[in-house]
């Protein structure tokens, strides 16, 4: 995989990424070679380390490790005779020496930021390797806006691996997309040179169903010899799931229980378990490795969705080797889960994921490997972070107007766009509602009475309202519903161009009045996220990329974003991370009940489904 900077684009064929790329293993093999052998000087000698070995999963004590061209050439007992006048000697004084952290599945959009800003805020973490699926700004510039961000990502000091985006739209008939994702984007993608396999495969539906256009993106990924990553979101383990796994998928994040985990590594897949800003589902499905004993080779920790506030302030992947500790692992094989194993998933063994002579030179001095402090952080044999401080430039790209102009309203909406009308002469209806579930992707399907007043269908007590605004084409589209589990109180709204997959606008609200405000005012700014109270703005997260991204520094969006979540207590919400709860209520392959811009989805049976049961 090469890195290199880029000019600003104007088509998604305008980027030569072999301008500075990373030395090949097999460029710079005669000079590993002498270095190990001791007629060349490394560049770097860490020397006294109790070196991590993921491989054997041991702990090697008093090992020394020596770097050249960015790669580790002698990994040993005794790295003296690798070291010359010119070499870079750090001491590890018997601290413990691992390789850099893995995220095997994640989303970058997630954080808020660009890829740069992202890579800025995780570095100091010890995440050294990032594979990401850009899917959101797929939804909304399509095969353009993946290349951006691969090759913004291909700028950075780390190593962020883009997989191509598979579904967009996610659900085919159930809502509409700013682009659509075709085989034929797939398979030019796969040539690109920081492609490493498909992302998610969410179109589960399709795939059991022998879908032509789903089967031919995965042809078109393993043709290449390329990952295709997977996302079954159901319960259903039966004929369906296997005939999902026939299909090629080689990995799922969307367990969320023990059996799931079981099921899929019993059919060949890697259980990819997550712990993101609102996903705990690591430690449901840890236990088939701690307490049923399976092979634990074929599990892979990840992160999938982190916002600016948890990556500032709590971390990245070390917040979940930590996590998966605490919830019984041995540390050494919950840092295999997020190292060698991830690097094995994606074909790259070879190339990171361990300490080991040839693989790049990305490594972390820790002092404990069960609360694990991120001392300091090492890239391609550079040190790029310690004590929690970033080191390191990280490129940005330069965006064009197009990407930064992404939310078309059509119009001024006003509060007659967020009116329900009831059925003529209804004096009360039964609605169906979107549950939400505390720190967990899945809905539930509830149903309420509600009542009418003046011919209009109002929410009450903790049922609030939601409406899905088409923010692509400027149609002026709303689609109104109703949604459960925020515990809003008052007059409030708040409203997120950021709306898995599809990214409309999603808006939530008591207040008719603040939700028009607040949806005209993410038109203003070009999208973002806003939350409103009594007919004023409490906060505001401007996210001019896309609708779904700041080149802002991480800092900067983490502290807008932590005024956010403190102006949605003030609006009298109870949950944990209930912003991407709130993104998620238009992602409509997750059951159980969903929101577009077509209406009301029933995700158990991938149809539309009318807002009322009945009335009376």
């Amino acid at each position: 995989m090469g890195d290199g900077a880029c000019a600003n684009p104007k088509s998604h064929e305008y980027c030569d990424m072999e301008n500075t790329p990373f030395p090949t293993w097999q460029d710079c093999a005669a000079t590993l070679v002498a270095v190990a052998a001791g007629r060349l000087p490394a560049d770097l000698v860490l020397r006294n380390a109790r070196l991590v070995n993921v491989q054997s999963r041991e702990v090697l004590e008093g090992w020394d490790v020596a770097v050249s061209k960015g790669r580790f050439a002698y990994v040993g007992p005794d790295a003296s005779h690798c070291i010359g006048p010119d070499t870079q000697v750090i001491e590890a004084d018997g601290r413990y020496l691992i390789p850099g952290l893995c995220d095997g599945h994640m989303h970058i959009e997630s954080g808020m930021l660009t890829p740069a800003e992202f890579a800025r805020a995780v570095i100091p973490h010890g995440t050294t390797s990032m594979f990401t699926d850009p899917h959101e700004i797929a939804n909304v510039l399509g095969l353009d806006g993946v290349r951006m961000m691969h090759d913004e990502a291909l700028m950075q000091p780390v190593n962020i691996f883009t997989q191509m985006p598979s579904c967009a739209p996610s659900a085919p008939g159930l809502e509409t997309t700013g682009h659509e994702i075709t085989p034929e984007d797939v398979a030019e993608a796969m040539g690109w040179p920081g492609i490493v396999g498909l992302g998610e495969m969410m179109n589960f539906p399709g795939v059991v169903a022998g879908d032509a256009k789903m089967l031919a993106e995965i042809a078109a990924t393993q043709t290449a010899r390329k990952t295709v990553g997977g996302h079954y979101a159901s319960p259903d383990l039966g004929p369906a799931f296997h005939a999902y796994a026939a299909g090629g998928p080689a990995d799922d994040h969307e367990g969320t229980a023990e059996s799931d985990a079981i099921a899929r590594v019993r059919q060949g897949m890697r259980a990819m378990l997550r712990l993101g800003s609102a996903w705990y589902d690591v430690e449901s499905q840890i236990t088939a490795v701690t307490e049923k004993g399976l092979d634990p080779r074929n599990f892979i920790l990840c992160t999938d969705d982190c916002h600016s506030g948890t990556l500032v302030h709590d971390g990245h992947m070390n917040r979940v080797v930590r996590h998966a500790v605490d919830c019984g692992c041995d540390p050494l094989v919950a840092l295999q889960m997020a190292t060698i194993n991830t690097a094995t998933h994606f074909g790259l063994e070879r190339e990171l994921g361990s300490i080991a002579p040839g693989r790049r030179a990305d490594m972390i001095l820790t002092s404990d490997l069960k609360t694990l402090p991120i001392e300091r952080v090492f890239a391609r044999g550079v040190l790029v972070a310690e004590d929690g401080r970033c080191l390191v430039d990280c490129p940005h790209f330069d965006w064009p107007e197009a990407a930064r102009q992404t939310v078309h309203l059509g119009k001024e909406l006003s509060v007659e766009d967020f009116e329900i009308p009831a059925p003529a002469g209804a004096n009360s209806v039964r609605a169906r509602v979107i549950g939400v579930v505390e720190n967990q992707a899945p809905t539930k399907a509830l149903s309420a009475e509600l009542d009418v007043v003046n011919g209009l269908v109002e929410p009450k007590g903790e049922i609030a309202q939601i409406a899905l605004v088409e923010r692509h084409r400027g149609t002026g589209g709303v689609v109104n519903g109703f949604v459960s589990g925020f515990g809003y109180t008052g007059k409030m709204a708040m409203a997120s161009t950021v709306a898995h997959d599809s990214h409309h606008m999603i808006v939530v609200g008591t207040s008719r009045e603040d939700m028009a405000a607040a949806a005209n005012r993410l038109g203003e700014v070009g999208g973002g996220v806003t939350v409103w109270k009594d007919g004023q703005e409490l906060a505001l997260v401007e996210l001019p990329i896309a609708g779904l991204m700041s080149d802002s520094p991480a800092a900067e969006v983490a502290d807008k974003a932590a005024r956010m979540v403190a102006a949605m207590a003030d609006c009298g919400c109870t949950l944990n991370n209930a912003y991407m709860q709130h993104s998620l209520l238009a992602l409509v392959v997750i059951p159980e009940l969903r929101i577009s811009d077509l209406g009301l989805v029933d995700v158990t049976r991938f149809e539309m489904t009318d807002l009322f049961e009945e009335t009376r």
